[in-house]
């Protein structure tokens, strides 16, 4: 392939210039109204470093330590896991933006709950509602922008939506710095957590200047109406547009194959060969994502920097800023080379990168109480420096294409679920972490860094094994990479299984009843 053209349904096309193009133009300067779901996640990700590091917050709660603090982390995993049962149903059944209404709604009313008052149980209750809301608002979101934007530029906004949590946690960590400053007042902790409305509020306004999904249109029986946004985003309004029409044929067809042919839709995650594959990737990625040891500074870097003697919270806050700031650069600025480098290279180089970097920071944290007076600062300077490193390791793979490689490997009839149970082990392993990790750390100290030492040696085998290539392929096109001639693929790049039953039915109407009803459906 050119490096001006691009891939669909077996053919090259001339790339386009977004800025160039009306329609498309004005999409993608508004679709921040859902690619901000991600940041929400990533304010109240250091919202909990920052608030941990506050005295006011400390003493309103008691000084919250190991359990405690724990639950108080994990409650916003717990409310989105609460959420799994629902989240696929507003999906597929209420829109996918109606879907990101829905759970910005709810979050809301949590934030609410946690501005109010004193009480840990307050406290938690609140945190998981907003869970809840999130875990509705945070799968309908990137579902929308992959399946809005153009084909030449769905790798870079499916990953750049999973790598704006990062934007979330640099506004986070400098709020924080800066109410640090509101001494003997709960407004110190009050200011923060009010303002992580603010995401919300901004989204029910301009999540409708956004388009529907229109491949949610079409399965829906909306087809004309489909067809206008693909031709608004894709091609200035031209619904006679060539691209539009082969996008639009592959899609329509598609979906009506897979209706056709769907049985179960939650037991079909793992009936053929090619799902259970699609399962493999889903379950590691969604624990790997959190149990790579990220987890450990993200949710609780106050009490690993202690196990360096950094106790002051000015520094503290100060760490976890500058942090995010390089977060910030290192996680969007991957997401312009994901068709350049290709997902499974990324995905090892970061494993590789991550396992290098967590045993160098094991070896500093070890080397740490055996400098003079019980302090080496120049492993304790190691520890920073490793961690930095470790983050912008984690950047390469597992921030953006957490979601985008996980939406793009699922066909759509199990797209929402498929993400569903993707963020299921998301928020599983998160709530494993926030609640464990404050315990151990408090227990055994840096000597639980072995632990995810063994662990990333595992996850590099998993990601060697069974993560594959899917760059610079159209959407609907990835499934012939899981199911080979199994592929329920319509329009010009159909399989060959597929199109010897559409010519079957063709030159014999009475073959099947299952090839008269997708006869039908194609026809239509």
């Amino acid at each position: 392939m050119g490096k001006d053209t691009f891939t669909l349904a077996g053919r090259e096309w001339p790339k386009v210039t977004w800025w160039k193009m009306k329609g498309m133009r004005f999409v993608y300067l508004t679709l921040w109204a859902a690619l901000i779901t991600s940041a929400t996640n990533g304010y109240d990700g250091s919202l909990m470093n920052g608030l941990q590091a506050l005295d006011d917050w400390k003493a309103s709660y008691n000084y919250p330590q190991g359990a405690t603090l724990g639950l108080l982390a994990a409650s916003l995993a717990i409310g989105s896991m609460l959420a799994i049962p629902v989240v696929p149903y507003v999906a597929d059944s209420l829109g996918r933006r109606f879907g990101v209404v829905v759970g910005c709604v709810i979050m809301l009313g949590g934030v609410a709950m946690t501005s109010i008052g004193y009480q840990v149980a307050l406290f938690v209750v609140g945190r998981i509602i907003i869970g809840f809301g999130l875990g509705i608002a945070q799968e309908c979101s990137p579902l929308l922008v992959a399946e809005l934007v153009h084909p030449q530029h769905r790798a870079i906004y499916s990953t750049i939506y999973n790598s704006l949590w990062y934007i979330g946690s640099l506004i986070g960590a400098l709020v924080t710095l800066g109410t640090n400053k509101i001494t003997g007042s709960d407004w110190s902790w009050r200011i923060p957590c009010l303002l992580q409305a603010i995401p919300s509020l901004c989204q029910l306004v301009f999540i409708w200047t956004v388009p529907e999904s229109p491949r949610w249109l079409i399965s829906k029986g909306r087809a004309a109406q489909a067809k206008k946004v693909l031709a608004y985003v894709h091609a200035q309004g031209d619904e006679d547009d060539e691209l539009v029409n082969v996008e639009f044929d592959e899609i329509q067809q598609t979906i009506a194959l897979e209706k056709q042919l769907d049985r179960n839709p939650w037991s079909e995650l793992w009936s053929t060969r090619g799902n259970r594959h699609r399962c493999i990737i889903l379950i590691s990625i969604g624990f790997f994502s959190q149990w790579s040891g990220n987890g450990l500074v993200s949710y609780f870097l106050t009490e690993v920097l202690k196990l360096i003697g950094i106790t002051d919270s000015n520094e503290v806050l100060t760490v976890n800023s500058v942090l995010n700031a390089v977060n910030v650069v290192s996680a969007t600025g991957i997401c312009f080379f994901v068709d350049y480098f290709g997902r499974r290279k990324l995905f090892l180089t970061s494993t590789i990168s991550m396992i290098c970097c967590s045993v160098a920071t094991t070896i500093a944290l070890a080397r740490f109480p055996e400098g003079p007076n019980g302090k080496d600062q120049n492993a304790g300077n190691a520890v920073i420096a490793f961690i930095f490193l470790f983050y912008i390791s984690y950047n390469i793979g597992f921030s953006g294409l957490l979601v985008s490689y996980s939406s793009e490997i699922l066909p759509y009839r199990i797209r929402a679920k498929g993400l569903t149970l993707m963020f299921f082990c998301v928020n599983l392993s998160l709530w494993f972490n926030q609640y464990v990790n404050p315990v151990a750390l408090q227990r055994i100290g840096w000597k639980y860094w072995i632990v995810y030492d063994c662990w990333l040696c595992f996850e590099l085998f998993v990601v060697w094994k069974f993560y594959i290539e899917t760059k610079e392929t159209p959407l609907e096109e990835i499934v012939k990479y899981f199911d080979g001639e199994e592929a329920i693929l319509g329009g010009a790049a159909a399989t060959e299984k597929v199109t010897e039953l559409v010519n079957m039915q063709n030159e014999n109407p009475g073959v099947s009843e299952k090839g008269a009803a997708i006869h039908t459906e194609l026809k239509a």
